[in-house]
This record gives C-alpha cells, sequence and structure tokens, in this order.
C-alpha cells in the first residue's frame, strides 16, 4: 500500500494524505523518502497553487514508527546518522516549499509529526486533536524536528514540552503558536484559507514565503535594508506585479485568478 495518497485538483489544489492508518500514520524510512520526493515535486510544478496535507484514519501522525526506530538503532553509527538526516531533510523541504501548505490535523499528533506540523506554514486542528513532544518518554529526544519546532513555539514553552513530554490540546497548541485555528469540519475550516491563497499572485506567494526565511530573526542594518527594497524593487517590475497593479487599477480579475 503506498504511504501517500495525492489529489492535483483542476484549479492547482494539490491534496496530499498519509496513508498508514493501521499505524496513526506513522512514518518510516519509506514514508520519509515518499514526502520529500513529493514536496520537491510539488513545489516544481508550476501548476501547484496549494498544498494541503493531512492523514487518512484516526489520526494525523502519531510521529516515528517505533519499529522503524528500533532498525535504525542497530545500524552502523554512519547509517544510524544518516536515517536521522533523510528525517530533517524531509522536514526541510516541507518547511522551504514554495508553495502554501496547510496541515489539518486530528486526533493524535505526536512527536515528528508535530515537527510535521510545524515545518506547514497554516495549521488548523480538530477540536478534539491531541499534541505532545513524547519523545523523552522514550529514552529520545526530538532534535530532527526541533528548529521547526522551536521557530514556532518559541524557547519558553519548548523548556516545558520537550522535557515533560506532556500531551497537550488543540486549544494549548494554538495558544503557543503551533495551530493557526481550532475548528470542527477541517475541510470546510481551510476553505477560505485556500481562496485567499488563490487570490494572491503564486510568484508573490512563494517570494513572500521566502523573505519570511531571510529576515526573522536578523538585526535591522543596511544589509537587511537593502535587502528588503531589493525584493519589492524585483517585484514591482517583473511580469506579476505589474499584471497585478494593472488589474487592480482597471478594476479586473488578475490572470492568475481562474
Amino acid at each position: 500500500m503506498p504511504t501517500l495518497k495525492l489529489d492535483l485538483s483542476a484549479n492547482g489544489i494539490a491534496r496530499l494524505t498519509l496513508n498508514r492508518p493501521e499505524r496513526h500514520n506513522a512514518f518510516d524510512e519509506a514514508m520519509i523518502g515518499d514526502l520529500t520526493g513529493v514536496f520537491t515535486t510539488l513545489g516544481a510544478n508550476p501548476l501547484v497553487r496549494v498544498v494541503v496535507l493531512n492523514g487518512a484514519g484516526e489520526s494525523f501522525c502519531a510521529g516515528g514508527d517505533l519499529n522503524w526506530m528500533q532498525r535504525a538503532a542497530q545500524k552502523t553509527a554512519a547509517e544510524n546518522a544518516q536515517d536521522a538526516l533523510a528525517l530533517a531533510r524531509m522536514l526541510h523541504a516541507i518547511n522551504v516549499c514554495p508553495k502554501p501548505v496547510i496541515a489539518l490535523i486530528q486526533g493524535a499528533c505526536f512527536g515528528g509529526g508535530v515537527g510535521l506540523a510545524a515545518a506547514c506554514d497554516m495549521v488548523i486542528a480538530a477540536p478534539d486533536a491531541r499534541f505532545g513532544l513524547t519523545e523523552v518518554r522514550l529514552g529520545l529526544i526530538p532534535a530532527a524536528i526541533s528548529p521547526f519546532v522551536l521557530a514556532k513555539m518559541g524557547t519558553s514553552a519548548a523548556r516545558r514540552y520537550f522535557l515533560t513530554g506532556e500531551r497537550f490540546s488543540a486549544e494549548e497548541a494554538r495558544r503557543l503558536g503551533l495551530v493557526h485555528e481550532v475548528k470542527a469540519g477541517l475541510d470546510a475550516a481551510a476553505a477560505p484559507l485556500i481562496d485567499a491563497l488563490l487570490a494572491s499572485g503564486p510568484e508573490a506567494v512563494a517570494d513572500a514565503k521566502a523573505l519570511i526565511a531571510d529576515v526573522a530573526g536578523r538585526f535591522v542594518d543596511e544589509d537587511l535594508l537593502g535587502l528588503t527594497a531589493q525584493r519589492i524593487a524585483a517585484r514591482r517590475a517583473c511580469d506579476e506585479g505589474r499584471e497585478g497593479i494593472a488589474a487592480f487599477l482597471e478594476k479586473r480579475k488578475p490572470g492568475w485568478v481562474r
């Protein structure tokens, strides 16, 4: 059975479903490789406008498959490290995908599942979704996912939840910044976000995502001022920027709105 299901609609919505429901979508080396490949491919596909990531069955993702982790632990040190690096690179592929990624969370979202959610741009959780950075309960640490989770929840929250392994609610995840909205009916809740993204210039959305990564945490100096000035100047002069301004002034829809 494939680890992922992918459906691409005519309007450019790629719906990607984690497809190991019998394992609560816990990922192993096969799913990690498949996710890396799919996000790389979707990111390069000009027909894709938005990626919606969800999980089949009761859970979004229960983290790493323990059988996979046990296999990895029995490898040589070098092979074990390469296995862990593959996970980190998969999360990075999601994080830097030039397409906006929306995660829809139901049921369990534990360990590496939190990392998956944190690597996405927008996260909507069902009211009964459950979260936890539970690695320490297994004598492990959330190392590969830590850059992405820390970027969302911050150091203070990590100093509690990385160390205790406590489970927490969707509302607490929203308060921490891991989740943007908590709503029943995940597909309906995602619809306004998808509509907003489809109304925006696809190249501008990709550039805006890259801009966040390049600017976040930097000291405001002449180099940063110059970088941001160059970015907006390039956008104003490009075909998409010119089309967007012209469409607004002419009171018509821009060419990217279908």
